[in-house]
């Protein structure tokens, strides 16, 4: 959360002339509820197996940019999911940088808690691992959102470049 999935995710759609999908976005239409609400009438385990399921439905797709939550690729086997279809890119930042990108946010359920601060500390710790199995970290913290859009739209060509032709 606060690394700029959303913000450069639509500017390499975009520049790259190819379809924008967020899966919390997709997540609130099939459920016709927010995430906020999700996660405090079905728990968290429902939400997550809501974005399981979104990103089986979206990995048919092809030609498109898709931007996940934070915690998706913590799930077994998502990561793979993804990477079966997909160039996978992390953006980071530092829990300074995104503790100041979010804390006037409310729509955030995994913030609810007496030290926001520290539980995006906490989830970055745990979460790490998982996405430095990304086929590209990119660090948002030090640039514009247009930079890092600039950098991931390259990567997501020069993927496509090495592709087999059919």
């Amino acid at each position: 959360m606060g690394a700029g999935k959303t913000t450069v995710g639509r500017l390499v759609a975009w520049n790259l002339h190819l379809t924008y999908v967020d899966t919390d976005e997709a997540i609130e239409t099939r459920a016709r509820r927010t995430i906020a609400m999700i996660f405090a009438e079905d728990g968290e385990a429902a939400f997550r197996q809501l974005e399981r399921d979104v990103i089986e439905e979206i990995g048919q797709g092809r030609d498109q940019v898709v931007s996940t939550g934070g915690g998706l690729v913590c799930q077994p086997g998502n990561m793979d999911l993804l990477k079966e279809t997909s160039l996978v890119v992390c953006l980071w930042a530092s829990a300074d940088t995104i503790w100041e990108r979010v804390r006037h946010q409310t729509h955030r359920p995994l913030l609810q808690v007496a030290d926001p601060r520290a539980e995006i500390e906490r989830l970055l710790v745990i979460r790490e691992p998982f996405y430095r199995e990304a086929d590209v970290l990119v660090n948002s913290g030090l640039r514009s959102m247009r930079e890092v859009g600039v950098q991931v739209a390259h990567h997501f060509a020069e993927a496509r470049r090495r592709l087999p032709v059919a």
